[in-house]
């Protein structure tokens, strides 16, 4: 007999000889591991605390690409729905999870969490009820040949969401010449009546989505001033247009006549905002002048709190605050009785051009940051917190919320000058759009809030539709198709 397998057929007799007590100590003092008794050539591995539900999709996220992963998460294409659907029924039938619709890819994670603490070993004895009387909306037929569950068949018939595809090109290119590219300006606005307003020299022109009409609105060569400023008042009837010289002059857009010319700045005018009857101009004397366009211009209200040039203005919707942004770096919030700040904000590296107020949620107020920033960030102005913040990587020059979803677009300038669409409060980018050769300088939206038009230094106006609240392509189509091409 060969002198070592005597050795361990001893030692193994040896071994079952033991008393119980010294065998179940020695297996303590081992912790039980099969491979610490070297007793016969078997391994039989301990599944004892096992949870196959998290190795499962552990296994299946190793198996994707960095870039898949990306799609998934993202459900920008329909591939990435379906490798979702296929996961959800590979639960089903291999783990019973019992999913019976597809699950969203945002909340996937957190739905797969819950029904891990859930599933604690995959093999484990199931007592079968009685079976219930067969239900064609709630049950598989007992004559089906289909290997799945009646969950797995809810789940391959529950409706699928269709994917949200925003166009990559603009469906409109128009020629501006004239565009200064400059930041500290806001050259472009849209009215409620369909009207957009472009700035550009020393005219105002008047693009009408109805008619196709181009006017021109005024010319201010002949006093030897330019353009540095355009505003709609809320109801499209009248446009604030602020002067080099300094001058705010208020035009009816209907009668193209001049109702006021308003002085008091020594400066620029690059920031408008109206807030009913009022309107208040920034400039670069530093000072925010508020006035009633109904009363005597001597009656006016001086805001004075930024060191530099303002060069972003925003009436909040409730129409109680104010926000200002400078090229101090500084972004105040002013209330409608008080000459002095109520809030400063003071994160931002560079000049804060970039202002909105939430539509959806009372209070919150989103900026943006210069070349040096780059930053997009969000405050409470209720309880003057800051919220979130993150770096877009170029300078950012406008923002605009969307009116239908919880969804923001910023314009860029240095170096990418780009166009993204935001979702928040996740800051998830929905869409990347390219194509103009300058800073992205100018932005307004459209009226029915599913289109928006961008200005940028290389003379053009591209119109995107990034807010589409249809995704039918015939229907996607703005009014605006009805301008003239001209490039």
């Amino acid at each position: 007999m060969d002198q070592e397998y005597e050795r361990r057929l001893l030692r193994q007799i040896n071994h079952q000889n033991l008393p119980t007590e010294a065998r179940l100590s020695k297996c303590v003092s081992a912790t039980c591991s099969p491979v610490s008794i070297k007793s016969g050539d078997r391994f039989i591995p301990t599944r004892a605390g096992s949870n196959w539900s998290i190795n499962f999709h552990h296994a299946n996220e190793n198996c994707r690409s960095p870039n898949q992963t990306h799609k998934a998460k993202d459900a920008t294409s329909d591939s990435s729905k379906d490798a979702v659907a296929y996961a959800a029924l590979l639960r089903n039938e291999l783990l019973g999870a019992g999913i019976d619709t597809v699950p969203d890819t945002h909340t996937d994670d957190r739905r797969h969490a819950v029904l891990s603490q859930d599933s604690h070993s995959l093999f484990r004895y199931t007592v079968h009820t009685k079976r219930v009387p067969f239900d064609s909306d709630n049950e598989v037929s007992p004559y089906s040949l289909s290997p799945l569950s009646n969950k797995s068949h809810k789940l391959l018939r529950s409706p699928r969401k269709p994917a949200r595809k925003i166009s990559k090109i603009p469906f409109k290119v128009l020629d501006a010449p004239e565009l200064q590219d400059d930041f500290y300006l806001n050259l472009v606005d849209w009215s409620a009546g369909n009207l957009l307003s472009v700035g550009l020299g020393a005219c105002v022109y008047l693009w009408s989505a109805c008619t196709s009409q181009v006017t021109r609105l005024c010319d201010l060569s002949v006093d030897g001033d330019s353009v540095t400023s355009v505003c709609w008042n809320e109801r499209g009837s009248l446009v604030a247009v602020g002067t080099h010289k300094g001058y705010v002059q208020i035009w009816d857009a209907a009668g193209g006549r001049k109702l006021t010319s308003l002085e008091g700045h020594s400066a620029r005018v690059g920031a408008l905002a109206w807030n009913g009857e009022q309107l208040s101009s920034g400039s670069r004397d530093r000072v925010i002048l508020q006035r009633d366009v109904r009363t005597p211009p001597s009656a006016e209200r001086r805001l004075q709190g930024h060191r530099q040039e303002v060069c972003g203005l925003k009436w909040s919707p409730d129409h109680q605050h104010l926000a200002s942004g400078g090229n101090d770096n500084k972004l105040l919030v002013w209330n409608s009785s008080s000459l002095l700040p109520m809030q400063q904000y003071s994160d931002h590296l560079a000049a804060v051009k970039a202002i909105a107020w939430s539509p959806h949620q009372h209070g919150l107020l989103a900026s943006g940051g210069g070349t040096a920033d780059r930053c997009l960030r969000f405050w409470n102005t209720l309880t003057g917190q800051a919220l979130q913040c993150t770096d877009t990587g170029s300078q950012v020059c406008n923002l605009a919320w969307s009116k239908h979803a919880n969804e923001l677009v910023s314009t860029h300038g240095y170096s990418q000058n780009q166009i993204l669409v935001w979702k928040y409060p996740s800051l998830t980018q929905v869409a990347k759009l390219t194509g103009h050769s300058y800073r992205v300088l100018y932005l307004a939206v459209s009226p029915d809030g599913e289109a928006i038009v961008t200005g940028a230094g290389d003379e053009t106006l591209r119109f995107w539709n990034v807010f589409s609240k249809t995704r039918c392509t015939k229907e996607s189509k703005s009014v605006l198709n009805l301008f003239t091409r001209i490039r």
